[in-house]
């Protein structure tokens, strides 16, 4: 009897001529059930990965559904902190919050006000729910009158100036007691002035999250509407990337480590899971990836329309951004993703 010889298994195997091994080498057979499946699976989404944004809104007893995003909410701080206290019972690591003020001027003064209201919420949050990870949003567009994520003079933003109110904002964020800084303005030097205040005023074991590579994306109008932070002239395409560009990216990510970024941000997600790989793959730092809402609102309008299953496309988009290399990713589907993975 002639007995066939079994290839040598090494790299030759697996270099696309896989076919020339039928019928030794048979990929299907670790794919026949689901716990061949789950033994085999090379990358797996979990509670842990997950951070769930939040806005928060003057007033009382306030929960409004924004249009725009099914199943999300502008709160007030008592009902805000009644969403905290969920998240932390499903076990989902930590928050981060977007404000929109009482009144907005030129200068978005309720962002540093110590009175403010994500400083309101964040000291609520950790009275009642001091173990939920509560990371604050740094930028002015909500709070400006103009809509623009920094200070205009002659009709520019200025980024100099713009750096001061950052610095500003983001102390009071710290004395507010919140865990974790996330700069989102995409102003140059912004990480290496916040880190350096932070230090010098007592709080150098405050992370920065920096939002290293946010890009001028179409994907952001249903955030807009939910944190009425639309610019009112013009576009932010001087400040925020160039959809195209990666190597700029990566430049982004190498100053912002340089000025003492500890985690990087690639935002958005979807379209820009190569920049995740990418920065990832050069940097090995803890890198967060930010689902956005308009990634959010199609998979929630579709699904409606019964064009698509929500589960199934929400866990594998997410599972996309988890295996591009994203060790956290904010998403407005982190609720939803601690039930569905139950």
């Amino acid at each position: 009897m002639q007995v066939k010889k079994v290839p040598r298994v090494d790299d030759r195997l697996f270099t696309g001529d896989n076919m020339s091994h039928f019928p030794i080498y048979r990929p299907r057979r670790l794919r026949a059930n689901e716990n061949l499946r789950r033994l085999v699976r090379e990358t797996s989404l979990s509670t842990d990965d997950l951070i769930y944004p939040m806005f928060v809104v003057h007033g009382h007893d306030v929960a409004d559904e924004i249009p725009s995003m099914p199943g999300c909410y502008q709160y007030s701080v008592d009902r805000l902190v009644k969403a905290a206290k969920e998240l932390a019972a499903l076990g989902i690591p930590g928050t981060i919050l977007f404000g929109i003020p009482q009144s907005k001027d030129p200068l978005g003064t309720e962002a540093y006000a110590d009175d403010g209201i994500i400083q309101g919420a964040v000291r609520a949050i950790k009275d009642v729910v001091p173990e939920l990870l509560v990371i604050t949003d740094v930028c002015l567009c909500e709070y400006t009158d103009h809509g623009h994520c920094g200070v205009i003079e002659s009709g520019e933003v200025m980024n100099d100036p713009t750096l001061e109110l950052l610095v500003k904002e983001s102390l009071s964020h710290a004395r507010a007691g919140a865990d974790v800084i996330a700069p989102s303005d995409m102003m140059d030097g912004r990480i290496g002035a916040i880190r350096n205040a932070l230090d010098e005023n007592g709080h150098e074991n405050i992370p920065i999250m920096a939002y290293s590579a946010k890009y001028a994306s179409a994907f952001y109008g249903p955030f807009r509407d939910a944190a009425d932070s639309a610019p009112q002239f013009g576009d932010r395409r001087s400040y925020q990337m160039d959809p195209p560009n990666v190597e700029e990216a990566l430049r982004e990510v190498a100053l912002d480590i340089d000025e003492g970024a500890d985690i990087l941000m690639v935002k958005p997600a979807l379209s820009y899971l190569d920049v995740i790989y990418r920065v990832k793959e050069r940097f090995q730092i803890p890198v967060a990836a930010y689902n956005v809402s308009g990634e959010y609102a199609m998979i929630k309008a579709a699904a409606q329309n019964g064009w698509i299953d929500e589960k199934r496309v929400a866990l594998e988009v997410l599972t996309s951004i988890k295996r591009a290399g994203a060790d956290m990713i904010l998403t407005y589907f982190a609720k939803s993703v601690v039930r569905w993975l139950e």
